[in-house]
């Protein structure tokens, strides 16, 4: 069902974590006119949960979704990205939490190419949505989370299992 995802998931230690069933979120990367690597960051709006930050568009998994389909789907919601645009070279758990009452709660990274940098078309959860070059990403303020994956995630080797 669409949307059954939404909700928090609660920590035995008392953190929440949004996503009743997981939530992921999209790296995408693409050259930048020199040939270097450039990713696409969401500056969260200031009212969302560690708003001000910088980090992936993304957001909670629905029951019937794999961590791929919730990206791009994310992805599409947040920043106006089509899936036909993007090709999905890897997935990278990068949080895994124990819940209260047995529950279970991760994150994934869905890595993805694009040929070129993207047109983005912000929605409300974005402040701004940029192409950042992927060297200066750790100068900006990032959401917590993606601050203690990003330089596991820049090294991730992007193929797919076989």
């Amino acid at each position: 069902m669409q949307g059954d995802g939404d909700g928090w998931v609660i920590s035995d230690s008392g953190a929440h974590y949004w996503g009743r069933y997981g939530a992921a979120g999209l790296l995408l990367r693409a050259p930048q006119s020199d040939g270097t690597p450039a990713v696409l960051l969401q500056h969260r709006a200031v009212w969302s949960h560690q708003g001000g930050t910088w980090g992936l568009p993304g957001g909670a998994r629905d029951s019937h979704e794999t961590p791929e389909e919730t990206a791009v789907r994310e992805a599409n919601e947040e920043a106006g990205l089509l899936g036909e645009r993007l090709a999905v070279r890897a997935t990278v758990v990068t949080a895994e939490v124990a819940g209260i009452a047995g529950t279970q709660w991760s994150y994934t990274t869905v890595i993805a190419d694009a040929d070129e940098l993207l047109h983005t078309v912000p929605n409300r959860e974005s402040a701004e949505m940029r192409w950042v070059a992927e060297n200066e990403v750790a100068d900006l303020p990032l959401h917590p989370g993606f601050a203690a994956s990003w330089q596991r995630l820049r090294t991730a080797p992007a193929v797919l299992p076989l």
